[in-house]
């Protein structure tokens, strides 16, 4: 079974290097999930101004204001099929802030958009399209797109204006064996949003086949892409 991302990515995903396939290669008959435990170099946010939008963000585990140095960080990564039959990666990420947070996401493949679509949050109210490119370095860069806002019959295309646009870069360094990410959220307007920096050691978990831990699971699930 093809996951979400080579189907995405097509023949260049044969150019990733073996750990990064590995990492991208999640499908909900694979029996494999991929924990992530690591440390955070840096969590920063920008101008004192963008400190309303990561607070509403907190509201469903989005985005939040807490900064930090070596902060203790999770990733949880299961492949499952969500209710209406779409495979499904999480990326469901906890930070030891200050106050714990976390940020959530859940990746289907959008054949309609033939790209990736990112649920972000808890209640998958905001639909963003993701542009995947293999990196110089060996690794996989996301850039996000265009962003709908869904909840009950409201349906909008999110303004930039109040959003923006994220850079995520994520690799493997085989001198020190560990996967490094970097994010990076800027606006045209505003600046810089949101952004950390740091590494990880993966845990390939044995699971039963399309099976997630409700705890990390959406609230709901949004049908529109």
């Amino acid at each position: 079974m093809t996951s979400i991302y080579e189907t995405a990515l097509g023949s260049d995903f044969a150019n990733l290097p073996p750990q990064i396939q590995r990492r991208f290669s999640l499908t909900s008959a694979s029996g494999v999930a991929a924990i992530g435990t690591g440390r955070m170099d840096h969590i920063w946010h920008g101008a004192p101004y963008t400190l309303p939008f990561l607070y509403i963000g907190t509201w469903r585990s989005i985005m939040f204001p807490e900064t930090g140095r070596d902060v203790p960080f999770t990733i949880q990564n299961y492949a499952y099929r969500d209710l209406l039959g779409r495979e499904t990666v999480t990326w469901v990420r906890t930070f030891a802030t200050r106050k714990t947070r976390r940020f959530d996401a859940y990746m289907i493949y959008s054949e309609d958009r033939r790209r990736i679509v990112d649920y972000l949050g808890t209640h998958q109210h905001l639909a963003v399209d993701l542009d995947l490119s293999v990196s110089p370095e060996g690794g996989l860069r996301l850039r996000s797109g265009e962003q709908r806002f869904y909840e009950g019959p409201l349906a909008f295309r999110f303004p930039l204006l109040f959003s923006g646009v994220a850079e995520v870069h994520e690799w493997y360094d085989d001198r020190h064996k560990c996967f490094r990410i970097n994010v990076n959220a800027t606006n045209a307007t505003w600046g810089k949003l949101f952004g950390y920096t740091g590494s990880f050691q993966v845990e390939w978990r044995t699971v039963l086949p399309g099976s997630a831990p409700a705890g990390i699971l959406p609230r709901r699930t949004e049908h529109r892409t």
